[in-house]
């Protein structure tokens, strides 16, 4: 592929890696809610029973509302800036994600004003509430957690990049969306089991442990759905290409 203006090329390396860093840790930071989707769009859905394990409903952490996002901005910059782009970025993001943990751990150790906690000692339905408590669990999370996602982050992303090129290899500069939807379902197959793996069985203690058929089940699960949204936002992708090949002056 034609390189294109090298100024434009850097701006544009910047703008990506922005898009790409603040939706990782983003997604990082909101993953601790989890939202019903049947109820958020406001259908029933019957719950779905995998591996003979406990039914499970459309439940997911907020963090996938993201992720999409994160899946496309790797594609682009694979695309324009290869696998090293790709790397620095990750690595990059990855320990970004990292200090913000950190600043959270230590926020969250900074002994509350009492002004604010009697501001919010009540919920408008008069019920008692402890906003420093809720602020320090909403905010900070098992560190088992956090290590696994770091982990599996960090694994999903050099599948996507290895995964990417090999199809390139084989295909050259055509079919965009083989080679970007191809990486990302790769990559994301393994991404989705190596943080559930690592999170709920491998760093549990044996007495609270997820059992494989429930670890499989809710793998899979959010394995679908990222399946489901790399197929929907493929056209995204030739969008994006169509005005960066533009921005960049990339004559083909």
């Amino acid at each position: 592929m034609e390189q294109g203006n090298p100024q434009k090329r850097n701006r544009l390396f910047i703008v990506l890696s922005g898009i790409f860093i603040t939706n990782a840790i983003l997604a990082e930071l909101v993953g601790v809610k989890l939202f019903s989707l049947e109820n958020t769009l406001g259908f029933e859905f019957e719950p779905i029973r995998i591996f003979d394990a406990t039914p499970l409903g459309l439940n997911f952490t907020a963090g996938v509302i993201l992720w999409p996002f994160v899946f496309i901005s790797t594609d682009i910059i694979n695309e324009y800036f290869g696998h090293k782009g790709v790397r620095i970025i990750s690595i990059l993001a990855a320990a970004l994600i990292s200090y913000a943990f950190l600043l959270l751990f230590v926020v969250t150790q900074l002994a509350p004003s009492d002004y604010w906690v009697s501001l919010y000692a009540t919920t408008p339905a008069g019920t008692p509430f402890d906003i420093n408590y809720a602020f320090s669990l909403i905010f900070t999370q098992g560190l088992a957690i956090i290590v696994a996602s770091l982990t599996a982050f960090l694994i999903g992303q050099l599948v996507d990049v290895y995964v990417f090129h090999e199809i390139r290899k084989r295909t050259g500069d055509k079919h965009i969306w083989l080679r970007a939807t191809g990486s990302t379902l790769v990559s994301q197959l393994i991404d989705s089991f190596v943080v559930l793996f690592l999170a709920f069985y491998l760093f549990k203690d044996p007495a609270h442990r997820w059992s494989w058929p429930f670890l499989l089940s809710v793998g899979l699960l959010n394995y679908c759905y990222k399946f489901f949204a790399a197929i929907v936002l493929t056209p995204v992708l030739y969008i994006a290409h169509f005005f960066i090949d533009k921005y960049l002056e990339i004559k083909k």
